[in-house]
């Protein structure tokens, strides 16, 4: 008897039993090891995060400034707009099955209208929706490297990068982000690192870590050096509508008519629902140097995992109608609290708060001689979780060691009662007298 089975044919004898056309050595014990893309996959934070010693002071409740979830605490919901709209796609009962691997052409069309511009029009088939922002920019990075090529990744920048590219075999080379010119790229060190196996520049403004937002000037010079050197940008723009007021900064993809560009971005920061796992990747190639292979090649690679959430899709128009109170609030939540935490650093001494321009985060500086006592930033950190229970994020975690970063979601009362905390800790560090003593 034969039977078809997939591809294959197997031949079945009289008792129902397969057996193959030609014998296979069996294996004489278990041997399980994990693949070579789950041992080289390693999340830079947890790397260091894991490593710590990080034991509150127990008469002092602990203040965590080092999630990027603004739903932590509670103080910033979305708008009521935005949960009605996924009520309504919940009882329309029309989104519980699997939507096309690249999301509904609806929803794809509701991205293009709120994202389309004269200087960089989108259409429906010029969106692929994903299952948040981090997996836009994992297919981004996946399309366009091979094993062997390298990509190009901002200093101090989002640890994502390095962790899906070395899983890949994806070489990671890193250019300098400058703190004394608020964070602008060190556009000689980028254009030195560029060779023929370069196969992505990748941009994030506003910046994770740094809360810096690019001038329309800056990011012309970097199109520039990408345009001279022919390779492609990956945009991220997930923080691209958290900038300050009195401060503007357009999209990449409005500033280049040559230069490829993929933008990844998604519902989690503006819409503050990390959680509901919506991000897109904006294609932008008006010179046609994708062609149709990048986006057949992102259509394959979105299949791998049937798309992203059926219901959030459903409810995407809505959500992207929110009103313009709801992000103007935000932003000026952040900016205020931005503004504290600044401020009350800045008389700290040994501490060099940047002041930021956009997103939820601001960088601090580490003068690591007024505090011989540590080492490095993770000391220094792990120190005043032991000391005053607060948690700020060293900056060895994104490679750009003697900083820390803050997160500016929380409450206002937790800021100010964080930056004291931090006061006292420096202050308690620069005594000569015992820890427990006052100067």
């Amino acid at each position: 008897m034969v039977m078809h089975h997939g591809n294959g044919i197997h031949h079945v004898n009289v008792n129902g039993s397969l057996y193959p056309a030609k014998a296979k050595s069996r294996r004489q014990r278990w041997e399980v090891k994990p693949s070579d893309m789950a041992n080289n996959t390693l999340n830079p934070i947890r790397a260091i995060v894991d490593g710590m010693k990080l034991t509150p002071n127990p008469d002092k409740p602990m203040i965590a400034l080092s999630i990027g979830d603004p739903t932590v605490f509670g103080n910033l919901p979305t708008d009521e707009t935005v949960r009605q709209a996924l009520k309504d796609a919940i009882d329309s009962e029309k989104y519980n099955g699997y939507a096309p691997s690249v999301g509904y052409l609806k929803s794809r069309q509701a991205v293009a209208n709120f994202y389309s511009c004269p200087e960089a029009p989108l259409e429906a088939e010029d969106v692929i929706l994903t299952s948040g922002c981090s997996q836009a920019i994992d297919l981004a990075i996946s399309v366009l490297c091979n094993p062997g090529d390298n990509i190009l990744v901002p200093c101090p920048g989002f640890s994502l990068y390095k962790t899906l590219a070395v899983s890949l075999g994806i070489e990671v080379k890193l250019y300098n982000l400058l703190p004394e010119k608020s964070w602008e790229a060190d556009l000689q060190h980028m254009e030195s690192l560029i060779d023929e196996r370069t196969s992505c520049l990748i941009v994030t403004n506003p910046s994770n870590p740094c809360g810096s937002v690019f001038s329309k000037e800056h990011l012309q010079k970097i199109l520039n050096v990408a345009s001279r050197h022919c390779v492609p940008i990956l945009a991220d723009e997930i923080y691209t509508d958290l900038v300050f007021p009195g401060c503007t900064s357009p999209s990449m993809a409005s500033l280049s008519s040559s230069v490829p560009i993929l933008s990844c971005g998604g519902l989690a920061k503006r819409w503050l629902v990390p959680g509901w796992r919506m991000g897109w990747i904006l294609i932008h190639d008006r010179n046609n140097i994708f062609g149709s292979e990048i986006r057949q090649g992102l259509v394959k690679l979105s299949q791998r995992i049937l798309g992203a959430c059926s219901v959030v899709q459903g409810a995407l128009e809505g959500i992207l109608n929110a009103p313009q109170s709801f992000y103007n609030n935000t932003i000026s939540f952040l900016k205020s609290n931005s503004q504290i935490c600044f401020n009350e650093l800045s008389t700290v001494p040994g501490l060099t708060p940047i002041m930021p321009s956009g997103a939820m985060y601001l960088m601090v500086g580490i003068d690591m001689g007024h505090f011989p006592d540590f080492k490095n930033d993770v000391d220094f950190t792990e120190a005043l979780v032991t000391e005053q229970s607060v948690f700020c994020l060293p900056a060895s975690a994104f490679e750009f060691p003697n900083y820390f970063r803050i997160v500016v979601t929380v409450p206002e009362h937790l800021m100010v009662e964080a930056c004291g905390r931090i006061r006292e800790f420096c202050h308690l560090c620069l005594c000569s007298e015992p820890l427990t003593q006052q100067c």
